[in-house]
């Protein structure tokens, strides 16, 4: 029989067990920011030009629906080269960059995305003349995505 543990090996095995339970780690503000500077640079964003249809609730986060649509005439002179979704809760700030090419007859896609818990989707849209448009949508998520499948992250 082996002696029973002491105080010293119960508190070292507690410290390791703890050491392996991954702590997800989420966006914050700071971290999108930081996103959207290394994406965009100091460029000026204004709001407009972007229709996002999202779910104001969605159930779960494993799968919330997202249509994105750019308004622009997509000419060789003035169209949209690039849309990135960002999300402000998720492990990852970048959910998505979408590039669109000069044979592209419109700036429009839908997808789904994985959002982790109640948060804002922030898609911004790069125009041919450098300028920067966004919009922004808050989604009520009952259960996150990333609560269900911590081990992934």
């Amino acid at each position: 029989m082996s002696p029973a543990p002491n105080r010293r090996t119960v508190l070292t095995g507690l410290v390791a067990t703890l050491a392996l339970v991954a702590v997800p780690v989420r966006a914050d503000d700071e971290l999108v920011a930081q996103a959207v500077s290394e994406l965009f640079g100091d460029a000026p964003r204004q709001d407009g030009r972007i229709t996002m249809v999202l779910p104001p609730l969605a159930e779960t986060g494993n799968t919330v629906p997202i249509q994105v649509l750019v308004d622009s005439p997509m000419t060789e002179t003035d169209r949209v080269r690039r849309v990135v979704m960002l999300s402000t809760r998720n492990p990852r700030a970048l959910l998505a960059t979408m590039n669109f090419g000069p044979a592209a007859p419109k700036a429009q896609f839908s997808t789904n995305i994985r959002l982790n818990g109640t948060q804002d989707v922030l898609v911004m849209a790069e125009m041919s003349d450098g300028s920067v448009w966004q919009a922004q949508s808050r989604v009520l998520v009952t259960v996150g995505a990333c609560d269900t499948l911590q081990i992934r992250f």
